[in-house]
């Protein structure tokens, strides 16, 4: 039977990490990015914003900081330079003037067209199947959720 020195000892290895594997997965993840949304002129966190207003266009800048987990002091330079680039605008939202909605323009919704081909590169290089995408997916988004209480 192992000591608890030698479980201990285990326990604190790198490659034991549950942190360290998400870590160093998600710096591979975004590294693959890069090039494809370089391509876009995007950086990832803007090409998250997109994908939520892809799906939604004019949310509130406050539902889409909590699709992504981020704070307005991220979020608002992030909209800003997207605003900028043309891409999307932010209007007041005439019922509750409190309240600011991020509308894709044209030219936001047309780059949509040239973004479909990223899921499909990213999915031939994990070498995995949709399946298991999908489960991989679900699972991570499972552990955050229970991380987030």
């Amino acid at each position: 039977m192992p000591s608890p020195t030698t479980l201990s000892d285990q326990a604190l290895r790198l490659d034991n990490q549950l942190c360290f594997a998400l870590y160093s997965a998600s710096l591979a993840m975004t590294k693959l990015y890069k090039p494809l949304l370089d391509e876009l002129g995007l950086t990832y966190p803007q090409y998250l914003a997109l994908l939520v207003l892809w799906e939604q266009d004019g949310v509130s800048v406050s539902e889409l900081g909590q699709r992504l987990n981020l704070d307005s002091g991220t979020l608002t330079p992030l909209l800003k330079r997207l605003e900028t680039a043309g891409l999307l605008t932010r209007l007041r939202d005439a019922e509750d003037e409190r309240r600011v909605r991020v509308l894709l323009t044209a030219e936001g919704r047309a780059l949509k067209t040239r973004a479909q081909r990223i899921p499909g590169c990213i999915l031939q290089a994990t070498q995995c199947d949709l399946a298991e995408v999908a489960s991989l997916t679900r699972q991570v988004q499972s552990l955050r959720d229970r991380l987030l209480g």
